[in-house]
């Protein structure tokens, strides 16, 4: 068995025994390939049989140090094929080639000498492949289980693109004239794939923007804005018939108290025995009469001037569904107005905004009034029974 039978044999062993099966792109599969380019190229280049023979022991050992990581593997290789080599009884000069070239298929390394070149070259055999497309999955997924990169669809396809077309050259005359324009059918393919995830993309927004629509349209329902308008109505038209309740009972009671002091206690103020009556007694009238004024405040109606203009419509200010608004105006003018803002849905809502605001603003009013009402009402009873007890207590010390 010659010595790069003997390559072989070791490296396929150390792999499959000790190169973790993350590493989905740099394993066996990589390596044979690279040798199979070597192989290709010193026979195009007419390389001689001892360039040939390191050559072909750097592309087996090239990458052999992964085994122990992905940092720093070409030293790791170079390690690991300088003890084999010593073992198998080699030069140190052919050592010190095959090393070399292992360390010349580093990323970043630009090639110098011929040889460097070929293995340079050879190591990236695969941009010209017909599989090129599944390598580069496969790489893409190595980066991703070793925990280096994770790149999306359209991220690793732009990467790759930007490799081929930046940072990757041929440096063998055979390379070029051979290898290139099948590297350039597969960067016409990437350049393919990139521009079809850019509409699948494009298209991706379209149906998204659409969804949204969609959704905004189903967050407004109309039949969900009918049931708004008319529950907030119904509570607006509630609150305004229990205010008017209120106002109502104050009215009565303090009818009731007038009409009972006037039959009852007024008559009997002529008599000087009972002038200690009178302070209690006007107390008790004016909280009562105040009570009622603002009790009626509160329910007295706003008479607007019920009239509005063509152009008061079409510039959208006239509230047509207040009927203070529109009381004068002939039915023609009425008709007409109400079809105009029905055929305009932004000016509908709007109209029913004001409506419900400005019924927000009556009831406002009512309730402050009637709040005044009550709270003089407590008051003007409380002062009043003072009042009384203490003209009954200075009648009878």
């Amino acid at each position: 068995m010659n010595l790069i039978e003997q390559c072989e044999d070791f490296v396929s062993n150390l792999l499959k025994d000790k190169l973790s099966n993350l590493y989905s792109y740099h394993n066996f599969n990589h390596t044979l390939t690279v040798v199979t380019a070597v192989k290709e190229l010193c026979k195009k280049e007419d390389v001689n049989d001892d360039d040939k023979k390191a050559l072909l022991a750097a592309a087996w050992f090239h990458d052999t140090g992964y085994i122990e990581g992905y940092e720093h593997h070409e030293k790791e290789s170079v390690k690991i094929a300088e003890v084999f080599l010593k073992e198998k009884g080699q030069s140190e000069e052919f050592i010190a080639k095959v090393s070399s070239l292992i360390l010349a298929t580093t990323k970043e390394y630009v090639p110098v000498t011929h040889l460097e070149k070929i293995i340079k070259d050879a190591d990236y055999a695969h941009l010209m492949g017909t599989e090129y497309v599944t390598t580069c999955e496969l790489l893409r997924l190595e980066l991703k289980n070793t925990g280096i990169a994770s790149f999306s669809n359209s991220e690793w396809t732009k990467e790759n693109l930007n490799f081929l077309l930046n940072k990757h050259r041929f440096y063998t005359d055979y390379a070029l004239r051979k290898w290139q324009p099948l590297k350039e059918k597969n960067l016409i393919l990437i350049q393919k794939k990139i521009n079809k995830q850019e509409l699948k993309a494009a298209s991706a927004i379209d149906d998204e923007n659409k969804k949204r629509e969609k959704a905004e349209k189903a967050e407004k329902p109309e039949r969900g804005i009918d049931t708004l308008f008319r529950v907030t109505l119904g509570n607006h038209t509630r609150l305004s018939g229990i205010a008017d309740s209120k106002a109502n009972i104050l009215l009565s009671v303090n009818a009731i108290i007038i009409s009972i002091a006037l039959s009852s206690i007024i008559p009997k103020l002529d008599s000087p025995k009972n002038a200690h009556l009178v302070i209690p007694t006007f107390i008790m009238l004016m909280s009562s009469v105040i009570t009622i004024i603002f009790a009626i405040l509160s329910t007295r109606p706003k008479v607007t001037s019920g009239f509005f203009t063509r152009d008061d419509v079409a510039a959208k200010k006239v509230n047509l569904m207040f009927f203070g608004n529109f009381y004068k105006m002939p039915l023609e003018e009425y008709d007409w107005a109400m079809n105009e803002m029905m055929k305009d849905r932004d000016y509908l809502y709007s109209t029913m905004i004001k409506d419900l605001y400005y019924l927000g603003l009556v009831l406002q009013r009512k309730y402050n009034l009637l709040r005044i009402a009550y709270n003089l009402f407590m008051i003007g009873i409380i002062v009043t029974v003072i009042a009384f007890v203490i003209a009954f207590k200075e009648v009878t010390v």
